[in-house]
């Protein structure tokens, strides 16, 4: 599920509480795990008609068979195979939203089931396979205690999900690894951590650094109790790395999609513009060893 680069003035307009123009304000140190989980399903399930209503067609949500687009630079897996085969293998999806990623995988022929935090969004997902008479199993969780066996899956894969939203992220690659059969495959889509430093703008005024890379305070929004809204949390290359490695899982590679040439699609911060100078995604595949 691609998201909204928070912050942006396009989110802030989805947003029933108010936002800031640029990535944070940040007014609080740590964020754990309740909190987070709690701010993010609760903007998601006040958000989800509103980001369905701007990005569905785009994400394939209400297309038959649903779609699966790994980022805002349009990169499909149809086109791209970062997955390997998936016909006849177990696939989970984590941080599914409304499941066109794994609606299409259903389509493929693997055996899919989606988690996702948000109800709302399940509930969606739920709407679009009753139309088209497809059906995924949908659960919802978080990510940081995946509900189901060891070595459940072939595949596990996250399209701009769950990862960046938690607080706990080594835990979940630690849950991906449990879940994972041996030889399995784990690919992932965030956010290209450089853009932590960014202004959320698609225009030059997105090229100025305002924000270290280094500092991992979370973005957080709140309403006017001072109830924290959203969580989003930052890390870097290097953690990324550090904690797929601390799962005991490989990392084979790490995509940073190019922007298509005469692709004028705008996606939040993401823009023709932007994409000329430097990556707005990070994909990382990576596998359990057998």
């Amino acid at each position: 599920m691609i998201e909204d680069e928070p912050g942006h003035p396009d989110s802030a307009e989805s947003n029933p509480a108010e936002t800031s123009s640029i990535r944070p304000p940040r007014v609080l140190g740590r964020v754990d795990s309740t909190t987070s989980d709690r701010a993010n399903r609760w903007w998601w399930d006040h958000d989800a008609e509103n980001y369905h209503a701007e990005h569905g067609d785009f994400l394939g949500t209400f297309a038959d068979g649903g779609d699966f687009v790994w980022c805002p630079e349009g990169l499909r897996e149809a086109d791209v195979g970062l997955l390997g085969e998936v016909a006849g293998r177990d696939i989970l999806e984590v941080g599914c939203g409304s499941a066109p990623c794994s609606r299409w995988l259903g389509s493929q022929g693997a055996r899919v089931v989606g988690v996702d935090l948000s109800r709302r969004m399940l509930g969606i997902g739920l709407a679009a396979m009753a139309a088209d008479g497809a059906h995924v199993p949908l659960v919802q969780a978080t990510a940081e205690s995946l509900p189901f066996a060891d070595e459940a899956f072939d595949v596990v894969c996250s399209a701009f999900g769950a990862v960046p939203f938690v607080a706990d992220s080594a835990g979940v690659m630690a849950e991906v690894a449990r879940v994972l059969r041996p030889g399995g495959r784990w690919v992932f889509a965030v956010n290209h951590p450089m853009r932590w430093m960014f202004l959320d703008d698609p225009g030059p005024d997105g090229l100025v650094v305002h924000i270290p890379y280094f500092d991992r305070t979370p973005y957080t929004e709140v309403d006017e109790s001072g109830a924290i809204t959203y969580v989003e949390h930052h890390r870097t290359v290097g953690d990324r790395v550090r904690e797929i490695r601390s799962a005991g899982l490989v990392l084979d590679d790490i995509v940073e999609p190019e922007w298509p040439e005469g692709f004028e699609h705008e996606w939040g911060q993401w823009s023709p513009f932007r994409g000329q100078y430097f990556p707005g995604t990070a994909i990382f595949v990576c596998h359990k060893p057998r």
